[in-house]
C-alpha cells in the first residue's frame, strides 16, 4: 500500500514545469570539444604519422679488408727498424731487423697493407712467435675508407641494409663539424665472438670492448663522398666525405679511429604497435 500511495501522490501533485532547465557550464562544454579534437587529432597521426628510432653502437673506421698481426719467426734482440706506423707497405717487405744466435734475420710484411702499429723497437727482445707489428690491409692509398659497427645481437635483426647512419668520432669535436654521414651496406649473418674480431682488427682491447655485453653482429656502413669530392681536399673538404655541418675537418681521415654510430631504423606508423 506503502507504494499504492506514492504514486496517488505524483498524479494529484501538479507538473514541475515552472522550474528552469539547468544546461551544461561553458566550461564543461571547452573540455569536451578539447577532447574531441585531440582524440581526433590523435587518431589520425597513429593512422598517418611516422614514428624514427636510432640504434647507437661502437665501431671504428677501416678499410675492410681486416687487419693482421705480425709476429716474429725467430727470437732475438731487434738491432733496426726498417719501416714506421702509417707506411705503406708491399707484401715482403722489410719490418725489423733481429740478431739472433745464427746471424740477422729480417721480419717481412706477410701481406701489401698500412702498419698502424709497431711493438717492437731497437732493443727490443723479441721471441718466437711474439707480436711485433699491426698491419692493415689496404690495396692502395686510394681505397676508400667504411665504418664497422658491432650492433648487439638482438637487434641487428631491425637494421636495414640502406639504412642512414650518423658517426661521431672520437677525434673530430661534434659540436664544430658535426656527424659523418653513411649508408648501412651489409649487415653480419652471425655474431661475432672475441677471437674474431681480434683477428680482424688485429687489437684485443678493441675486440674485449666490443664484446663487453656479449657476441655483437658486425654491420659495415659506407660513408658517403662529399658533394663534387673527386679528390682530397676538394669542396672544402679534407676528409673527401660528407658531414652534416660544415665541411669536415681540415685533416683527412685515418682508419683505425674509433666511432659511434647511430643508425636510422625504418620509420613506424603509431597504429602499428596496437596491432598484432
Amino acid at each position: 500500500m506503502q507504494f499504492r500511495q506514492q504514486a496517488l501522490s505524483k498524479m494529484q501533485s501538479p507538473e514541475e514545469l515552472d522550474l528552469p532547465v539547468r544546461y551544461a557550464r561553458p566550461q564543461g562544454l571547452l573540455v569536451l570539444a578539447v577532447t574531441l579534437v585531440v582524440m581526433a587529432a590523435a587518431s589520425v597521426w597513429a593512422l598517418t604519422g611516422s614514428v624514427s628510432s636510432t640504434l647507437r653502437a661502437p665501431g671504428i673506421l677501416t678499410h675492410g679488408q681486416g687487419s693482421y698481426v705480425l709476429q716474429s719467426p725467430v727470437t732475438g734482440q731487434v738491432t733496426r727498424v726498417r719501416a714506421e706506423e702509417g707506411e705503406h707497405l708491399a707484401a715482403g717487405a722489410p719490418v725489423l731487423e733481429v740478431r739472433t744466435d745464427d746471424g740477422d734475420k729480417v721480419v717481412r710484411a706477410i701481406a701489401a697493407g698500412r702498419m698502424t702499429t709497431l711493438v717492437a723497437r731497437i732493443g727490443t727482445v723479441v721471441t718466437t712467435g711474439a707480436d711485433v707489428a699491426t698491419v692493415e690491409r689496404v690495396a692502395g692509398t686510394g681505397d676508400p675508407l667504411l665504418a664497422m659497427l658491432y650492433v648487439p645481437a638482438d637487434s641487428a635483426a631491425a637494421v636495414p641494409v640502406g639504412a642512414p647512419v650518423d658517426l661521431t668520432l672520437q677525434s673530430v669535436p661534434t659540436q664544430e663539424y658535426g656527424t659523418l654521414r653513411g649508408r648501412v651496406k651489409a649487415v653480419g649473418r652471425a655474431a661475432q665472438t672475441r677471437q674474431r674480431i681480434t683477428g680482424f682488427l688485429g687489437d684485443e682491447e678493441l675486440a674485449a670492448r666490443f664484446t663487453k655485453d656479449g657476441p655483437p653482429v658486425a654491420v659495415l656502413v659506407r660513408l658517403e663522398k662529399s658533394p663534387g669530392a673527386t679528390r682530397e681536399g676538394a669542396s672544402g673538404t679534407h676528409s673527401r666525405y660528407a658531414w652534416s655541418a660544415s665541411g669536415g675537418p681540415p685533416f683527412a681521415l685515418d682508419s683505425m679511429t674509433p666511432a659511434t654510430g647511430a643508425v636510422h631504423l625504418a620509420e613506424q606508423r603509431p597504429i602499428d604497435w596496437l596491432l598484432p
